[in-house]
């Protein structure tokens, strides 16, 4: 449940942000929905941490260290990037050109993932999850920064 609301509200952060910024300016109304979005965000994040870590402690006790395969060392470093993430963007110091890419590929990665579970893959090569990773990262980082700079562009006064 944590995954779908946290792959859903980060998809909609991004697209409010981008209707925000659409008319060149950032008004109280658009700011307030955004404020409301990342909150849903921190409760999906909080609930991911606090499931994963339940799960965790019943997957030990009910088989032991063969519960921390690959798939959780993945699963459990994608949280891990959401949280400091998160506060790297909170503090300013992660720059609006990475910040929200990395938000919205580790969520969707999550996703991903918790989907080949329930597909019945238990396994995957930590190497590949990287890949992986990283090319849905390039992808948001191409796409944010590509609708962002369009729209900064089509609000340029025309001389």
């Amino acid at each position: 449940m944590s995954i779908s609301l946290g792959v859903g509200s980060s998809t909609l952060a991004v697209l409010n942000f981008f209707h925000a910024i659409a008319d060149g300016k950032i008004d109280e109304t658009e700011r307030n929905f955004m404020g409301i979005t990342y909150i849903v965000l921190r409760v999906a994040m909080v609930l991911i941490l606090v499931s994963t870590l339940i799960l965790a402690f019943i997957g030990y006790g009910d088989i032991g260290n063969t519960y921390f395969t690959a798939l959780f060392t993945a699963s459990a470093i994608l949280i891990a990037m959401l949280f400091i993430n998160a506060v790297l963007m909170t503090m300013r110091i992660m720059p609006s050109t990475f910040g929200p890419a990395i938000q919205a590929s580790t969520w969707y990665t999550l996703g991903f993932l918790s989907t080949l579970t329930a597909l019945g893959f238990k396994e995957i090569s930590l190497t590949i999850f990287f890949l992986g990773y990283f090319t849905l990262f390039l992808l948001f980082v191409a796409v944010i920064n590509g609708v962002m700079s369009y729209l900064k562009q089509k609000n340029q006064p025309k001389a």
